[in-house]
């Protein structure tokens, strides 16, 4: 193991999940290179995992009692689920199997595992591990995708011979390949430590009459996902966001707002002492000059509804930013892409911006992927190929971090 690797591991409390199937065995070679890099490791095993390899031979390589009953009674912790993902920075599910897969995707709590998982708030490497035609069934792949966009992170399985006797993808990835990125995510964890955070997201409301607004079809993914991000990689994160029906992520500060002006306020109220702005939001351009305090009837509504602007907050803020604030803005466009976004990235005198294509046969608006292209200077340019959103804002914040010398 690298030095780098051991110290990144070394005093960290990381949780092991070991699922039920014959790569339960490997695993134990994984929790020894965690321990003899001075890892605290904890580990829980599945009923069908105790099948395959005993609690002891855990608990004398982990050198932590083992944890198999949500309901055993101990003195060290309360509520199991709840007291070990408290202590823990990291959780790892080890030959994650598809029933495993299938219970994570869609919230079940029916064991410790799976219950722990549900209630961690730190981040969660996934490593799966089983037949190749359960690997590549579509209700498998499905579930894997939507783990991804909520930001779990998988280690891919090899290929190779199986224990069913068919050769395959669907082996337990290497041991090494797993420690390399229980290193990575817990260097990550801390990669943004002490820097603060505002982001934008979702589209804003300009309301005509009670009934009625100007808007777009923009659902705050993006920049949800690049608060999630940061704050997994340590930042303290304020998130102001515009109307949407997705989750925001407890480790992120909300300021909820409805029309253009309420996010101006607030971002420029949040702005003082950020280190790193992020306009990921769809802000509406135009709001209506007069807008009706009751519903107008077709009737007597008029044929020319008079617009005026809204603030421009991405420019507001590459004004007014503090020292050392870094600006990143978002180019949402529908011709040309980068000529388009180029000209804003120097009208606005941005440090980079995100230029996402918005059509609707693969656009931005409402997908749960994106592609993307990241500009800055007169030629700084790098593409993002279109995969789930949260993993484009990893990529987002691994150039914003080359483009401050702090990767």
């Amino acid at each position: 193991m690298s030095g780098d690797r051991e110290a990144a591991l070394r005093g960290r409390t990381i949780l092991v999940g070991v699922c039920g199937g014959i790569a339960a065995y490997k695993c134990a070679g994984v929790v020894s290179a965690l321990r003899q890099a001075e890892a605290d490791v904890h580990v829980i095993m599945t009923e069908a995992a105790q099948r395959f390899v005993t609690p002891l031979t855990f608990e004398a390589l982990s050198g932590n009692p083992v944890h198999t009953d949500m309901f055993a009674a101990a003195s060290t912790w309360n509520i199991a689920h709840i007291g070990l993902v408290r202590k823990a920075e990291l959780m790892v599910v080890l030959n994650a199997t598809a029933t495993t897969l299938a219970k994570l995707a869609h919230g079940m709590a029916d064991n410790l595992l799976t219950a722990c998982v549900l209630a961690s708030r730190v981040p969660v490497l996934v490593a799966p591990a089983m037949n190749t035609q359960m690997w590549q069934a579509a209700p498998t792949q499905a579930n894997i995708r939507m783990l991804q966009e909520r930001g779990v992170h998988f280690v891919e399985p090899g290929a190779g011979f199986l224990a069913c006797g068919e050769v395959g993808e669907g082996r337990l990835a290497d041991e090494d390949d797993i420690l390399a990125a229980i290193g990575h995510l817990l260097t990550r964890a801390r990669r943004m430590s002490g820097q603060r955070v505002l982001v934008t997201a979702g589209p804003t409301r300009e309301y005509l009459d009670p009934a009625r607004f100007l808007s777009n079809p923009a659902t705050g993914r993006m920049g949800i996902a690049l608060a999630q991000e940061a704050a997994a990689r340590g930042a303290s994160v304020t998130l102001v966001c515009g109307p949407t029906e997705l989750a925001v992520p407890p480790s992120v500060a909300c300021v909820r707002v409805t029309t253009a002006r309420e996010m101006h306020a607030a971002v420029m109220e949040h702005l003082p002492g950020c280190t790193l702005f992020i306009g990921a939001a769809a802000v509406a351009d135009f709001r209506p000059v007069r807008r009706s305090d009751t519903k107008v009837k077709k009737s007597a509504a008029a044929r020319t509804i008079e617009l005026e602007p809204n603030p421009d907050i991405i420019a507001e803020v590459s004004l007014h930013r503090p020292a050392g604030c870094f600006v990143v803005g978002f180019a949402a466009e529908s011709g040309d892409l980068e000529a388009h976004a180029r000209e804003k990235l120097a009208a606005k005198n941005l440090d980079c911006i995100v230029a996402n294509r918005i059509e609707p046969e693969g656009g931005a608006f409402g997908s749960r992927d994106n592609a993307v292209v990241i500009l800055w200077g007169r030629e700084g340019r790098e593409e993002v190929a279109r995969a789930p959103k949260a993993r484009v804002a990893a990529a987002i914040l691994d150039r914003i971090a080359r483009l401050r010398g702090s990767a």
